[in-house]
């Protein structure tokens, strides 16, 4: 009985062998952060040369408030996407997830620091409310396809801590998309900015972070027997 389980035994370890298909390890997570970061410059570039950068944005960036509400959105993206690919790795620490707030804290500081200077410049007016649908729906359309190559990225780790990844993930790509439609869109008063932009970052931070599960498994690898 003894023979008859050795052999068994060896039989699986053959089996198992013989199965066995060559695994990849992953790349270095800033070298494929820095890959993402590159396809976001891409897309964002590609849309702001589609519409053309406004002519009072050169005019409106020599001044503090707005290169600070600027300048956070881009770190906001640049460190949450560092973040995601760091987070999602089961070696790395999950405070790599707090990687993101500096640029969280410059970004509203810059738009606490605006509505202060609204309010100063144009007084009640400052702070009247608008609609402006179209950068809170640009911020989306250009986060999709960002969100899209980030997922399909970290398929294989990041159902490691599916949460966290993906949230820094979205907020990556919200962050950077917001960054570049105010580029081709703008003449809004600070409180609008936090409103519509806030609004789609937050929209998107928290849809991904409910649906995480379902979003990985969209891109997870399928097994090779369902391959094909």
């Amino acid at each position: 009985m003894t023979e008859t389980g050795h052999t068994r035994t060896e039989d699986l370890i053959a089996q198992l062998a013989a199965d066995a298909q060559p695994v990849r390890p992953l790349r270095p997570p800033m070298l494929r952060a820095l890959f993402w970061l590159a396809v976001a410059a891409l897309v964002i570039g590609t849309v702001v040369a589609a519409f053309g950068i406004r002519p009072d944005f050169m005019a409106e960036m020599g001044e503090t408030h707005y290169q600070l509400e600027w300048a956070g959105s881009m770190l906001t993206g640049i460190l949450a996407a560092i973040a995601a690919f760091h987070i999602s790795l089961p070696d790395r620490p999950r405070a790599w997830a707090l990687l993101p707030l500096p640029g969280v804290a410059l970004w509203l500081f810059s738009i606490g620091y605006g509505c202060l200077t609204d309010w100063v410049r144009h007084g009640a007016e400052g702070f009247a409310l608008g609609v402006s649908f179209f950068c809170f729906r640009s911020i989306l359309l250009i986060s999709i396809p960002l969100s899209v190559v980030l997922l399909a990225m970290l398929r294989l780790a990041g159902p490691v801590r599916p949460v966290p990844t993906i949230a820094s993930g979205m907020l990556a790509a919200a962050a950077l998309s917001a960054c570049g439609v105010s580029m081709f869109h703008g003449d809004e008063a600070t409180l609008m900015v936090l409103i519509w932009h806030g609004g789609a970052v937050a929209l998107l931070v928290g849809l991904g972070t409910l649906l995480n599960r379902s979003l990985f498994g969209l891109f997870a690898p399928r097994p090779a027997n369902q391959a094909g």
